[in-house]
C-alpha cells in the first residue's frame, strides 16, 4: 500500500465519520473533503474543482430550475388530481401507487429526471393531505434509482456496460434482459415502504417554505387552520343575500375566503357581493360555528374547499399576510367599513389585534389605532398592492411568486423536451441545461427565480464529493480494494464471489461516480470469471446493476436532491436505506445468479 493510497483510506475514514456522526452539515464535510484532497496533492487544483462543472452537479441544477418551473405554471395540478383520486386517503396507498409510477417511468429516462418531475407534486401532495413531505420523497427517490435498473437504457452504468463488452469481445445484453431483475428489485422496494415505511420513515417537515411560514402565522394569532367547504342549493334562505347580510362575522365568526362557480373562483369577495344558489363557499373559522351556519342556512357540507383554496395558496396565487398600521397614518381613527376596505382592496380581513379592544370578533367598525396588527387573506398581488400603500406596514413574507398559468403549455414541451433530449443520447447535462435557459428564455422562470430555485447545500455535497472518487481511482486505492476483495474471495462458492462483487460495486458507488465505478470494476471481473469458471458477463452485469444500490447515504443524485426538501439527515438514510442495501443485495445476486449462472 503507498502513502497515496493510505492518505485516501484516511479521508474516505473520516468522510464516513462525519457523515454518521452529523457532527457538521454535509455540505460543510463535501467542501472539507475537496480541501483536504487538494492540500494532501492526492488530486491537482483542476481536479479538486471539477465537480462545479460536473454532468451530475450541472444536472442538479437544471433539474431544479426545470422542477420549479412547472411548479409555478400549475402543470403539476393535473397530474396530483388524479393521484390524489386513485390513492385516496390512504398514506400507503399513495406511496406505493407513486414510488411504481416514478420506477416504472426511470426505465426509460434518468431517475433524476423522473424524480424532478414528480417532486414539485409531492410536495403539493404533502401539504393537501398533511402527510410529512420526508414520508413521500424517500420512498420515490429509492423507486427513481430502483427503475433505473428495468432496461439497459435505464442508467449510466448499464448504458456503459455493453460498450465495455464490446470492447472485451463479449456480445452484449439486450434491451430487456435485465428487466427480470429490475421489476424484483422495484417490486422489493415498492414492497418494503408500503409494510415497513410507518417504521423506518421519519416524519419530518423539510425546509421552510410559504406554507409553513402561512401555519406558523395562523398558530401565532390563534386562528382556526381548517378551511370548511360548503355549497348553496337553490332553497337556501342565503340565495339573493349580500354577503354583508349573512352575518357571517358577527353572529358566527366566519371568515368568507373565497366562493366558487362554475369553475370560476372569487378570493376575497366584496361584503356586497351577491350569493346565489350553485356557488360553494370556503370559509375560515371554528368548526361547531361553520356546523351552526350551515344548518341555519339549510347548506350542503362539501369536502373539497380546503382543496381548490389550498390549490391557489400553492401554487403562489393566495395567502394570508400580516400588516401592521404606520404611525400618524391618515386612516388612524377610520374603521374598515369605512374604508370600503373589501371593496379597495380586495382582501378578506382575518384578525385586528388593536391596542384598544384586543383581538376582535367583528371589527369592521372598530376604529383603526397606530400600531394595530391586522391579519388578512387574498391573492398575492392583492396583498402586495396593500403592502404598497403608505398607511400599512408589511410584517410577514410575501415570497410566493406570481403564477402564469398561460405559461403552462411552455413549461410541459420545455420540460419534455429536455428530458428527451436526455433520452436521445445526447449528454444529460447540457439536455437539462438547455431546457433550464428555454424556461428562462419564455419567461417560464424569472431569472431570480431560478437563483432561488437552486438549493446550493445539495450543490456543494455533490461538487465535494466527486474529487473523491477521482482520487480513489487516480492512486490506484479503488483497485487495491477491488483486487485484495477478489483476492480474498477466490476459490470460494459463486454465490459468496457474486456477494463480494456485488458490495464491492455498492461500496465504490456511495463515494464516487456509478460509471466510473461500473468502468473500473467490469474488466476486473471479466477476468475472475475467467479465473474461476463463471460466466464473466453475469458478473459484469451485477456490477452495472449494483452500482446503483446508492441508498444509505445521501451521494447519490436522487437522493441529494431530495434531502432538503424532505429535511433528511444522513442517520434516515443509514436506517430506511440500510434495509433497502440488504434487500437490493440479496435480490440481484440471487437473480443474476438463477438467471445467467445456475
Amino acid at each position: 500500500m503507498t502513502t497515496e493510497i493510505a492518505l485516501v483510506f484516511a479521508v474516505l475514514l473520516a468522510t464516513i465519520v462525519l457523515f454518521v456522526s452529523e457532527w457538521l452539515r454535509v455540505d460543510v464535510v463535501a467542501i472539507l473533503v475537496l480541501l483536504a484532497l487538494a492540500w494532501l496533492g492526492l488530486v491537482e487544483p483542476a481536479e479538486a474543482r471539477a465537480g462545479f462543472s460536473s454532468n451530475a452537479v450541472i444536472s442538479i441544477i437544471a433539474v431544479m430550475i426545470l422542477g420549479h418551473g412547472i411548479e409555478r405554471t400549475g402543470v403539476m395540478g393535473r397530474i396530483v388530481r388524479p393521484l390524489l383520486r386513485a390513492a385516496g386517503k390512504s398514506e400507503t396507498r399513495l406511496v406505493g401507487l407513486v414510488t411504481s409510477a416514478v420506477g416504472g417511468i426511470s426505465a426509460f429516462m434518468q431517475n433524476i429526471g423522473a424524480a424532478a418531475l414528480f417532486l414539485p407534486a409531492l410536495m403539493r401532495i404533502s401539504r393537501r393531505q398533511r402527510i410529512p413531505l420526508s414520508r413521500l420523497l424517500m420512498p420515490v427517490g429509492f423507486g427513481a434509482i430502483l427503475g433505473g435498473t428495468l432496461t439497459m437504457v435505464a442508467s449510466g452504468p448499464l448504458i456503459i456496460l455493453n460498450d465495455l463488452l464490446k470492447q472485451s469481445s463479449q456480445p452484449p445484453f439486450g434491451l430487456f434482459d435485465v428487466t427480470p431483475v429490475g421489476l424484483a428489485l422495484l417490486g422489493a422496494g415498492v414492497l418494503y415502504f408500503v409494510l415497513l415505511g410507518r417504521w423506518v420513515l421519519p416524519a419530518r417537515s423539510g425546509r421552510e417554505d410559504a406554507s409553513d411560514r402561512q401555519a406558523q402565522m395562523l398558530e401565532a394569532w390563534e386562528l382556526p387552520s381548517v378551511i370548511h367547504g360548503c355549497a348553496v342549493p337553490d332553497d337556501s334562505p342565503l340565495v339573493g343575500k349580500t354577503v354583508e347580510q349573512a352575518q357571517l362575522w358577527s353572529d358566527y365568526g366566519l371568515n368568507l375566503l373565497a366562493l366558487r362557480r362554475d369553475g370560476v373562483v372569487k378570493e376575497a369577495p366584496w361584503r356586497k357581493a351577491l350569493l346565489g344558489a350553485g356557488q360553494e363557499f370556503a370559509l375560515l373559522g371554528e368548526a361547531d360555528a361553520f356546523e351552526r351556519f350551515v344548518a341555519d342556512f339549510s347548506l350542503a357540507r362539501t369536502a373539497q374547499a380546503d382543496e381548490w383554496v389550498e390549490e391557489l395558496r400553492s401554487r403562489g396565487q393566495g395567502g394570508f399576510a400580516q400588516f401592521i398600521v404606520r404611525p400618524r397614518a391618515s386612516i388612524v381613527g377610520q374603521s374598515l367599513r369605512q374604508l370600503g376596505f373589501r371593496l379597495k382592496f380586495g382582501v378578506e380581513p382575518i384578525a385586528l389585534l388593536s391596542s384598544v379592544e384586543g383581538k376582535c370578533r367583528d371589527f369592521s367598525d372598530t376604529p383603526l389605532q397606530a400600531g394595530d396588527a391586522l391579519v388578512a387573506y387574498g391573492s398575492w398581488e392583492r396583498l402586495r398592492a396593500l403592502a404598497a400603500e403608505e398607511h400599512f406596514l408589511l410584517s410577514s413574507c410575501i415570497d410566493a411568486e406570481t403564477s402564469d398559468p398561460s405559461k403552462a403549455a411552455w413549461a410541459a414541451v420545455i420540460f419534455l423536451a429536455a428530458i428527451s433530449l436526455a433520452v436521445a443520447g445526447f449528454p444529460l447535462s447540457i439536455s437539462l441545461l438547455t431546457g433550464a435557459a428555454a424556461m428562462i428564455l419564455a419567461g417560464v422562470v424569472p431569472i431570480g427565480a431560478a437563483y432561488r430555485a437552486v438549493d446550493w447545500r445539495t450543490v456543494f455535497l455533490l461538487a465535494g464529493l466527486i474529487p473523491l472518487g477521482t482520487a480513489m481511482d487516480k492512486t490506484g486505492a479503488a483497485a487495491f480494494v477491488a483486487q485484495w476483495m477478489t483476492n480474498w474471495f477466490a476459490g470460494g462458492s459463486p454465490i459468496v464471489l457474486m456477494l463480494a462483487v456485488a458490495l464491492l460495486a455498492t461500496l465504490f458507488s456511495l463515494f464516487m461516480s456509478n460509471v466510473a465505478a461500473t468502468v473500473l470494476l467490469v474488466p476486473l471481473v471479466l477476468v475472475i470469471g475467467r479465473n474461476s469458471g463463471i460466466d464473466g458477463r453475469a458478473l459484469a452485469l451485477l456490477v452495472a446493476v449494483s452500482a446503483s444500490n446508492s441508498f444509505v447515504l445521501p451521494t447519490h443524485q436522487v437522493n441529494a436532491l431530495f434531502m432538503a426538501p424532505g429535511g433528511y439527515r444522513n442517520r434516515d438514510f443509514i436506517r430506511a436505506g440500510g434495509v433497502m442495501t440488504l434487500l437490493f443485495l440479496t435480490i440481484a445476486v440471487g437473480m443474476i445468479w438463477w438467471l445467467f449462472v445456475a
